[in-house]
């Protein structure tokens, strides 16, 4: 079983694509090669990393507003500022770049094998207000990784942001990742 977050999100289906997990659940992931919309909101949320192609190998902090438009815009301001406190802290750019770059890349290695039978069930869960990977990102890698003669389905939990899975409400978000893989594992 492989459970992932964002670019956790995207390396789940990677493995998944690989025949290595017995079940995957892809949270708010982020797009691999073939994911082609390009949502304003996702957009934005990546413009202070990629907005500036020297920052490509640095590790770039957000500030509390970027933070809060990418993050935490789906809770109130006291759980936003707590969130930033506790988890904000400079990441790595290069995977940004790469996934902004993988549908005009043809060697990236944001490429997921959406195809292989020996995939495993998998789960994709969306936000309902993600900013950064909004349903449209989540809704398009569902349709390419429905294909797939294993089982796999889309949820959009109500109300939730792209911090859902450590804002007040990720005990929801595990629970229903606990409940889809206790199905076939």
């Amino acid at each position: 079983m492989v459970i992932g977050h964002s670019f956790g999100g995207l390396i789940t289906q990677i493995l998944a694509g690989r025949g290595l997990s017995a079940a995957a659940v892809a949270i708010d992931p982020a797009p691999f090669r073939g994911v082609l919309p390009l949502p304003i909101s996702a957009l934005r949320t990546a413009r202070p990393v990629v907005g500036n192609p020297l920052n490509r190998h640095k590790a770039i902090p957000l500030t509390y507003d970027q933070f809060r438009y990418a993050f935490a815009n789906a809770v109130d301001e006291d759980e936003a500022k707590a969130l930033y406190e506790q988890f904000a802290v400079p990441a790595s750019a290069e995977p940004l770049f790469q996934a902004v770059a993988a549908n005009l890349n043809p060697w990236t290695d944001d490429k997921v094998d959406t195809k292989n039978p020996a995939r495993g069930p998998l789960l994709l869960i969306s936000g309902e207000k993600d900013h950064t990977v909004p349903w449209a990102l989540t809704n398009a890698a569902y349709k390419l990784q429905s294909r797939n003669e294993a089982t796999t389905e889309i949820i959009e939990m109500p109300g939730r942001g792209h911090a859902l899975t450590i804002d007040h409400g990720w005990q929801e978000v595990a629970e229903t990742a606990r409940a889809f893989v206790r199905r076939f594992v």
